[in-house]
């Protein structure tokens, strides 16, 4: 079982971070959810979790610049585990995106939610080896 991780899904599709809401909760996580860029990045600077479901395509501020405001030096987000949860698949964007720090990289057609959340777990399982 897990040990209370607090999950932000920053997602403007409120379909989609609802599903993954409802999907992360049933396997016992806590989450947060943020329907745009700026929404997002004050959540995760007022709120300690443990890894961020980023979507890139969003609006007030896309995920490529939340990752960078996230990633500041001066940040208590520098070292929160980022993995960009998008339909956006260009190289160049999955290329910055890990420069800039993101662990990961999901896209939402290639995956059936629930690989989301494999995905995830996986993740946590791998760091807690560390």
């Amino acid at each position: 079982m897990i040990e209370n991780r607090t999950i932000l899904i920053i997602e403007d599709d409120f379909f989609i971070s609802d599903m993954y809401r409802l999907l992360f909760m049933k396997k016992g996580y806590d989450v947060i959810v943020a329907g745009d860029g700026e929404e997002g990045l004050s959540k995760a600077r007022s709120t300690k979790v443990d890894i961020i479901l980023l979507d890139i395509m969003m609006p007030k501020m896309n995920g490529i610049d939340v990752l960078k405001a996230l990633r500041n030096d001066k940040s208590s987000t520098k070292d929160t585990p980022v993995f960009l949860l998008t339909n956006l698949g260009q190289e160049n964007i999955i290329k910055e995106a890990f420069k800039i720090g993101a662990q990961g990289y999901l896209m939402k057609a290639n995956l059936l939610p629930q690989q989301v959340v494999t995905q995830v777990e996986d993740y946590f399982a791998e760091q807690a080896k560390k």
